[in-house]
């Protein structure tokens, strides 16, 4: 069963730091969240979310993933975070998935991760000039080999079955989609 790391920063989007967790959990995929002190987390609608553990503590364990909810300031808050920016890279470094959504992707270009890269995030928060080789694509999702990255708060579930598609493969994904009834 694959292991993913859910950072959860205060001013995170709710929205899709939730439906990230919620969809994971529903195809069986082993969900961590870790906030970035020992406090609950307040996120940018006001919803109070209580992560499993803290980052510190955390970061003793292996992963196949980290997914990174935007929202702001929660994606500064992850921006600005020194042991974040170490994970990601070692994540890269161990040819292991890194994911992004909405303000969060400039997280991952912070740390190098998305030079070279087709990649995707809410509009403005990109800065193609500023990201060596980026090619910055208007798409939902974006899978660029070990990187994933979407748009915002309405491609959250999108990004989550792209997410289990990735860890557990394309009938997983199916299957928990069609639980969700998202079509007639």
């Amino acid at each position: 069963m694959a292991n993913v790391l859910v950072p959860l920063a205060q001013g995170c989007e709710e929205l899709e730091a939730v439906t990230v967790v919620d969809l994971l959990r529903r195809a069986g995929i082993s969900v961590v969240t870790a906030g970035l002190d020992d406090q609950p987390v307040t996120a940018s609608r006001g919803v109070v979310l209580v992560p499993d553990m803290t980052l510190d503590d955390a970061l003793g364990q292996d992963y196949d993933m980290v997914v990174l909810p935007g929202g702001l300031p929660g994606a500064d808050h992850l921006d600005n975070d020194p042991r974040l920016a170490g994970l990601l890279k070692q994540m890269a470094a161990d040819g292991k998935y890194t994911a992004a959504i909405c303000a969060a992707p400039k997280v991952l270009a912070s740390s190098g991760l998305l030079d070279g890269k087709r990649a995707t995030g809410y509009p403005g928060v990109l800065q193609p000039a500023s990201v060596p080789g980026m090619d910055y694509v208007e798409q939902a999702v974006v899978t660029d080999g070990k990187v994933i990255t979407s748009r915002g708060p309405g491609t959250a579930m999108d990004f989550a079955l792209q997410l289990i598609e990735v860890l557990a493969g394309s009938d997983k994904r199916n299957e928990v989609e069609a639980g969700l009834q998202r079509s007639a």
